[in-house]
């Protein structure tokens, strides 16, 4: 039986990106694997490309209303992050998932680091808010600097 994985739908070379490219990855060598592609800013309505964004708190915090996500030109753009995490996350769960593979540093996606806040290219520890969701629902995920951690997590199952 093929393993379900969600991945972030830049990384598997959809034009999705805020700026409106992709990060695709080499997965070939990577069998028994069925990827269900998402961007959660897209499906929560941003539109491709867009103006980049960073959360203005850690993800914990903006998922229960006690922190924003804001763009660069200051529009307050947490409503779509946070509809299209719970529209990825419903995904996830309907195709039963168990593993994510998403982009590292993203506000949507980013597992372990995240922009500060301050558009000064600054990274912090912290989770995307689609990250953050998926780990509440215990779906395990891994960032795309973490190619190798993903292969050896695919090949344990």
């Amino acid at each position: 039986m093929r393993q379900k994985v969600i991945i972030s739908a830049c990384l598997l070379g959809e034009k999705c990106r805020y700026d409106g490219n992709h990060n695709r990855i080499k997965l070939s060598h990577i069998d028994n694997v069925e990827y269900i592609s998402a961007c959660p800013e897209v499906l929560g309505g941003l539109s491709t490309p867009r103006t980049p964004a960073e959360m203005q708190n850690i993800a914990e915090k903006i998922i229960i209303g006690e922190g924003t996500i804001i763009d660069k030109l200051g529009k307050n753009v947490t409503s779509e992050f946070l509809d299209g995490a719970n529209q990825a996350l419903d995904l996830a769960i309907k195709h039963g998932v168990r593993i994510a593979l998403l982009k590292s540093n993203s506000p949507s996606c980013g597992m372990g680091k995240v922009y500060d806040g301050t558009f000064s290219n600054q990274l912090i520890e912290g989770n995307g808010i689609f990250s953050e969701k998926c780990i509440q629902h215990k779906i395990d995920v891994i960032s795309s600097d973490n190619i190798e951690k993903f292969k050896e997590k695919i090949l344990k199952k």
